[in-house]
């Protein structure tokens, strides 16, 4: 289910999640049939699917789709890739941005192909941790580099507007393979770069 600008929708599912959604909003008290709640079910149903899209996308292909022979050896950083999910515990959104280093080892990917691939993964009911893992290891599978880093910042919503509501709070989760494992001088390098 590809989404453009148009937003192309599954009208039966969404159908189907709207029905849910109004039920929701007469459990909260409120009454659907009102003005401003009228097209609240049917708005919600999309906004849920554009937010959980990346179930249909493969991370692995979007990559190989722009996979090039290329000798070079050193890191290639792609920094401050924003971020949007949708913690899976509470479903609201997290936000922040991700830090992706690789270094090649006979291939490189289209530059975009990378920021796509966080976004595959971020378009579906995460947890952080879990999405971290996720992006490392679909950039070492499409690409056999010599190692990847990615380092994920974002600011969670289940944090700030319920619960503790600590509004300032950050997280950082962090995943390395390879050459950003072993070696701390290349792990540090990727460190600094992103400071």
């Amino acid at each position: 289910m590809a989404y453009t600008k148009l937003e192309k929708y599954d009208q039966k599912v969404t159908e189907q999640i709207a029905e849910h959604v109004k039920s929701i909003l007469e459990l909260l008290g409120e009454d659907p049939e009102r003005e401003g709640l009228l097209k609240t079910p049917e708005r919600v149903a999309k906004a849920m699917q554009f937010l959980t899209k990346g179930y249909e996308e493969d991370g692995v292909q979007i990559i190989r789709s722009a996979m090039f022979e290329e000798e070079y050896q050193q890191m290639v950083l792609i920094k401050d890739i924003e971020l949007y999910s949708v913690c899976e515990h509470h479903m609201l959104p997290f936000i922040g941005k991700c830090h992706i280093a690789y270094i090649p080892n006979g291939h490189i990917a289209g530059l975009s192909k990378i920021a796509r691939v966080v976004e595959t993964y971020a378009r579906r009911l995460q947890v952080q941790e879990r999405l971290t893992v996720q992006i490392r290891d679909c950039i070492q599978e499409a690409l056999h580099p010599l190692g990847v880093a990615v380092v994920i910042e974002a600011n969670h919503t289940c944090m700030q507007i319920r619960g503790v509501e600590k509004s300032n709070a950050i997280t950082t989760t962090s995943a390395f393979s390879g050459a950003f494992l072993n070696s701390e001088k290349t792990r540090n390098e990727f460190l600094n770069l992103i400071k």
